[in-house]
């Protein structure tokens, strides 16, 4: 599955933290909290390097509105991510620096619909 850019202003890039360049050989467990008004069927990482997407971090999980997942051990990296919501929307948020054990995601429907927004803005050119 060939990944494709979107920018998304701020919201879940605002929510990963930033470590210093020395903790980019750790690991860290993100927590990814819903507060959305649909469910996440899957949930994707790419280094920000590569064309292609790794595997559905979900697996069989699903993260229904107001739950939460853990991804564990997820190398500190720069990632682009990728949601699938319940209604099959693909949403892209570039360059998210992941590496923090204390802090996570929260994903909320401005987040999604922003996203969703700036897909079809360009589908449209």
């Amino acid at each position: 599955m060939k990944k494709s850019i979107a920018v998304l202003a701020g919201a879940v890039c605002a929510a990963a933290l930033l470590l210093p360049a020395a903790a980019q050989a750790q690991k860290s467990d993100v927590v990814i909290k819903n507060k959305s008004d649909w469910a996440i069927a899957q949930f994707f990482l790419a280094p920000v390097d590569t064309d292609e997407w790794g595997p559905d971090q979900l697996q069989e999980h699903v993260i229904n509105t107001g739950d939460t997942f853990t991804l564990k051990s997820v190398p500190c990296d720069s990632y682009d991510v990728m949601l699938v919501d319940e209604d099959g929307d693909e949403c892209v948020i570039g360059g998210v620096d992941i590496c923090a054990n204390d802090q996570g995601w929260v994903i909320n429907n401005d987040d999604l619909l922003e996203c969703q927004a700036a897909s079809e803005g360009e589908e449209e050119e």
